[in-house]
């Protein structure tokens, strides 16, 4: 391709919307236009590393036994209605009609649809195990997109799904695909760590994120070096260590003008935070077994010292929706935002953390402006309608294992497998029969990458100051081939020419700058291209019959000679290759 026929644009200064590396460079290197919130065009250099990676992921899925299909975006809310999530999912789920008046949806995921699909195609235990999977787009409206490609709300995914008549099966499967994945993550040159997380919207016994490490997640994921136990906070567990036993005391309010936080309140009165009750209050739109829904104020209790882990909350109460109270729906229940604890209130949902019950005389709300009660027990003075572990994990807790202080790191969810089992072939009589002619459920396993995400990453984890630095692998060429123009000699150009000529015709994907612009502009754009190795020819490198060769990672340039040029880049492109895969290996997988 020559430079003055692509179709892109590289601007200087940084887009003042970016909020990570990856979406600066890729905006500032032509890769991708933001249209609005979430939504982004992806112009023919970002096309091409998707392209890339898309090989890889068809590459890896077909190694374990994957058969591809295509799946709609468009999809009958009738399927959505059938396993639930159409009523448990909120706003995230974009609804709509079709001019016939039919409730539909833009796919977020696809289980629906392939239980739809399973259920037509399979009838018989000889159909299985089977492996299918497609690169589809997919639409979430996310509330906050941000980082550019790392959360988006119009994506493209790679869903496989399995399918199997067995426990033991879908096992084999699932832990085909946390190899695959490492393989993955491997060849695109970034590394990842499998973490369990929560089931979610999607269901299931277990599941697995591969995370990426990097300042910009979202995502916290807990870490022990001890004993190398690693969760996402959603679930993390940790060790509670329970305060001291002591008789319990008499229920007394005290004034605590001022004190609307627990650190004001445990400097007013003198005590440490863990003595204090923290009520934590959250509007939730509940989910029922009838498929009906219910606004409702949630009441978190838990100590002082603690945070609320929304994840916990949201599982316990199955939530669709949540988000913290305003003063005047805490009001109505009966509660004194600043000085509210559950003694007292009303048409609350009361949930209670585990530790709770085994703290005894705790500080809370009076439910009256500047008043607390001490010595408030749980039990005695109010009660809970759930009591369960809803704390959040942070830096330094004990890990729940060993014992030792964990770390927290931020990170990137870049894939996500999980064991659904027969929540949706229960749901959508999805059925084969077996060797004795009974029917039973497809045991169902689904496993996701978003191919934008992970092009992100490797840029978050590949670049400089001066731009991207592709791994090979995925690359949207292999060489940049920069011609500096000497009008007095028109062999340069000639040379240069032939060279890309012959590039081209040994299988060598390249970049030709033929443009007619200065040596440090073409330069700058190679260096925020990050394509991996830059060839110049120029009338001081033809005057040793060479070809200037520098690699994007390194500052040395070397001089190769010009009659040996093609082989020598032959062989260099097949050197970074073979450094990317050595990087796959076997890994232990980790329940």
């Amino acid at each position: 391709m020559r430079y003055s026929q692509l179709f892109t644009f590289t601007v200087k200064e940084v887009p003042s919307e970016a909020q990570s590396a990856s979406h600066r460079l890729l905006l500032r290197g032509g890769y991708v236009h933001q249209v609005a919130a979430g939504l982004f065009s992806y112009l023919p250099l970002a096309r091409r590393v998707m392209n890339k990676i898309e090989n890889i992921l068809h590459k890896e899925m077909e190694s374990i036994g994957g058969q591809e299909v295509t799946m709609p975006v468009v999809l009958p809310a009738d399927l959505w209605k059938e396993t639930g999530r159409w009523y448990q999912i909120g706003s995230e789920l974009t609804r709509l009609k079709d001019r016939k008046d039919h409730d539909m949806v833009l796919a977020m995921t696809h289980e629906e649809a392939l239980g739809d699909l399973a259920r037509r195609v399979i009838s018989s235990y000889r159909q299985l195990p089977a492996l299918v999977y497609h690169i589809q787009t997919k639409f979430r409206d996310d509330a906050r997109p941000r980082a550019g490609l790392i959360r988006v709300r119009e994506f493209t995914m790679k869903d496989s799904y399995s399918l199997d008549t067995s426990w033991e099966g879908l096992d084999k499967q699932y832990r085909a695909h946390y190899q695959s994945y490492f393989n993955i993550f491997n060849y695109c040159g970034i590394d990842a760590l499998a973490v369990k997380s929560d089931t979610g919207m999607m269901g299931g016994s277990i599941a697995h994120e591969f995370m990426y490490l990097t300042p910009v997640g979202e995502d916290t994921i807990m870490i022990c070096d001890g004993c190398g136990y690693h969760s996402n906070r959603q679930i993390a567990e940790f060790r509670k260590d329970a305060l001291p036993t002591e008789a319990l005391a008499e229920l007394e309010k005290v004034e605590t003008p001022n004190c609307k936080t627990i650190a004001d309140l445990a400097d007013f009165l003198k005590i440490p935070a863990e003595k204090t009750a923290k009520a934590v209050f959250i509007w939730a739109t509940i989910q029922n077994g009838d498929n009906t829904e219910e606004d409702k104020l949630v009441v978190a209790i838990l100590r002082g010292d603690m945070d609320l882990n929304e994840t916990k909350l949201t599982n316990v109460i199955k939530a669709k929706e949540m988000r913290p109270a305003v003063d005047e729906e805490i009001k109505a229940c009966g509660g004194v935002p600043g000085y509210a604890s559950p003694r007292g209130m009303k048409n609350a949902l009361v949930v209670v953390d585990d530790l709770i019950p085994e703290s005894a005389n705790m500080v809370a709300g009076a439910n009256e402006e500047g008043y607390h009660y001490i010595n408030m027990n749980y039990g005695r003075d109010y009660s809970a309608h759930v009591i369960t572990d809803i704390a959040a994990a942070k830096e330094g807790d004990l890990c729940p294992d060993c014992g030792a202080p964990m770390k927290a790191e931020k990170a990137v969810e870049v894939g996500n497998i999980f064991k659904l089992g027969t929540k949706y072939s229960d749901a959508m009589g999805c059925t084969f029969q077996d060797q004795n002619g009974e029917q039973k459920p497809v045991i169902m396993g689904s496993y996701g990458i978003g191919v934008g995400r992970l092009l992100s990453c490797v840029v978050e984890e590949n670049n400089d100051d001066h731009g991207i630095i592709w791994p090979i692998s995925i690359a949207p060429y292999q060489v940049h081939l920069t011609l500096l123009y000497d009008k007095k000699d028109p062999t340069v150009e000639e040379r240069a020419e032939k060279l890309y000529e012959e590039l081209q015709a040994a299988g060598i994907e390249v970049l030709f700058d033929d443009r007619s612009e200065s040596p440090g502009v073409k330069f700058a754009d190679a260096d925020l291209i990050g394509i991996p190795v830059r060839l110049t020819v120029s009338k001081r490198s033809l005057a040793e019959d060479s070809i200037e060769c520098k690699l994007r990672r390194d500052s040395d340039r070397t001089m190769l000679p010009y009659g040996e040029g093609v082989v020598k880049v032959k062989a260099i492109v097949e050197g970074l290759k073979n450094e990317l895969g050595e990087r796959v290996h076997s890994v232990e997988y980790k329940e």
